[in-house]
């Protein structure tokens, strides 16, 4: 499948999604807004206040990430795919008198947004939804400042490899590792998988190491919890307990990418 293809599908999958309202696509609440950093950045990665800081929310449609990042005193763009994703945000930031500007785009081609413009990038859970996550990087690395802080989430390879419901106490590891082709397309809401998506396993090799080679300096990684002992088996919170579903990174841009010899 050329990459064209998948994102032509995935930008449709997504305005049906928004239309839908996914659970991806539910604009931030009141609560969120009281204290609007702690809410988004409960590892105190970022600094305490980030007013008048250029902040890049990418891929990051839906009415919560770019609204509370603006309401936390950024400058905040907001790039995503779906133009029904942007259409949230601008709805939040109207309703809450917040200034943002959105961009429709893919992540891995930002030709419209300038090199060195951003102090700050923040990439939710995403890279699943391109075949090659280098040019992703290779973008970030140029719209970031250097020394700019790069803050992304991914779906870990071992979930997305695993079987979404056990057979009897046991997950089942499905899919292979070593592979560039798309995981076949869930139809069935969940959530490890967005119905309707087309997917795609990154190797950590892949969503470290050409982080790494694009000029980034990785300085802290956390895995969300969201595992619970009691929980009722065939639930997130249950395979939780035996598959971590994400990664988060905290990056830093040091120097210019280098040619990757990343075999794919």
């Amino acid at each position: 499948m050329k990459p064209s293809d998948a994102h032509s599908h995935n930008r449709a999958a997504w305005d049906r999604l928004a239309k839908k309202q996914n659970r991806l696509a539910k604009p931030a609440r009141d609560g969120d807004f009281n204290d609007p950093l702690a809410t988004v950045d409960g590892s105190g990665w970022l600094s305490p206040d980030i007013s008048g800081k250029r902040v890049l929310c990418l891929a990051a449609g839906g009415g919560r990430q770019g609204p509370i990042y603006a309401k936390a005193g950024a400058l905040v763009t907001v790039v995503d795919i779906s133009s029904s994703m942007l259409e949230l945000d601008r709805l939040v930031a109207a309703e809450r008198g917040l200034n943002l500007r959105t961009v429709e785009a893919s992540m891995d081609d930002l030709k419209s947004l300038q090199d060195d413009e951003f102090d700050i990038v923040i990439h939710p859970v995403s890279t699943c939804y391109v075949p090659d996550v280098r040019p992703v990087y290779g973008e970030v690395a140029r719209v970031l400042r250097p020394n700019g802080i790069y803050i992304s989430q991914h779906k870990q390879p071992t979930s997305l490899q695993t079987s979404l419901k056990p057979d009897g106490q046991v997950y089942r590891i499905e899919f292979p590792y070593y592979s560039d082709q798309p995981l076949p397309i869930c139809s069935e809401p969940n959530r490890i998988r967005e119905d309707g998506t087309i997917e795609y396993i990154h190797r950590w090799e892949q969503l470290v190491g050409a982080m790494c080679r694009a000029g980034f300096v990785i300085e802290d990684i956390s895995e969300p919890m969201h595992a619970k002992r009691d929980a009722d088996p065939g639930t997130f919170a249950h395979r939780s307990q035996f598959v971590p579903a994400y990664v988060r990174v905290k990056a830093r841009r040091v120097g210019q990418a280098k040619v990757s010899n990343l075999i794919v």
